[in-house]
């Protein structure tokens, strides 16, 4: 399910501020709530894990999973990748779209939770999920719909933060167990994945912005064969 409403830049469908979400309305209202408190949340500038990791890469079509204030998504659209961007912040989607219209670039906004989205199976020849906040289920449905996507001979790119303080964590109302991790996705691989990077290693952070302290990243970079 998308949001498929008037055009604010050329080709580009931008987020509307009501209707057309799928997902639980509360996490919708968490995110849109956080992103408000502040007139921009996160640095501007592209994560530095997906620029290295998508180097070698010839352009193609490209989801980028909780694109937040569309960053990455910007910068892959200028890169000549066939942008579609996922997020369940309203808010976060129309920043993203005013810096998408600002550059003249054209970006598919899909206001929605990623197992909710409908997304066309198997049709992304990269998949970027940065530090993303994907609850986990005994299903693991979050973990499923980010290798779902991935087309065969495509890539699908999971960085997080690592070495995070569990016991911290918690005591701030936030528990990394709840979330899906690399870890939790490469056990679900078999014959049909090839694993390209799978490591821990310093993280090149933008200036500014949330989750800046964060020093070292977990990368996951896995190629779908068949």
């Amino acid at each position: 399910m998308t949001d498929d409403i008037a055009e604010e830049s050329p080709g580009s469908t931008a987020p509307s501020a009501a209707g057309g979400y799928a997902g639980d309305p509360a996490l919708r209202a968490e995110w849109d709530e956080r992103y408000a408190e502040r007139p921009q949340l996160w640095s501007g500038r592209p994560n530095g894990a997906l620029v290295a990791e998508t180097a070698g890469l010839t352009p193609g079509r490209v989801l980028d999973v909780g694109c937040g204030e569309g960053a990455d998504a910007v910068w892959l659209a200028r890169a000549g990748w066939e942008v579609t961007a996922l997020e369940v912040s309203g808010v976060a989607l129309e920043r993203a779209a005013g810096h998408a219209r600002d550059a003249g670039l054209t970006v598919h906004w899909v206001h929605a939770a990623l197992t909710e989205a409908g997304l066309p199976p198997a049709s992304f020849d990269l998949v970027s999920a940065q530090y993303p906040a994907l609850l986990r289920t005994p299903d693991a449905a979050a973990e499923r719909a980010l290798l779902a996507a991935v087309a065969p001979g495509g890539v699908l790119l999971l960085v997080h933060h690592a070495g995070m303080d569990d016991g911290q964590a918690r005591d701030s109302g936030f528990d990394p167990a709840d979330y899906v991790w690399p870890s939790a996705v490469a056990e679900l691989l078999d014959g049909d994945w090839r694993v390209e990077v799978d490591e821990r290693r310093p993280r090149v952070a933008p200036e500014g912005g949330a989750g800046a302290h964060h020093a070292d990243d977990l990368v996951l970079r896995v190629r779908r064969l068949r």
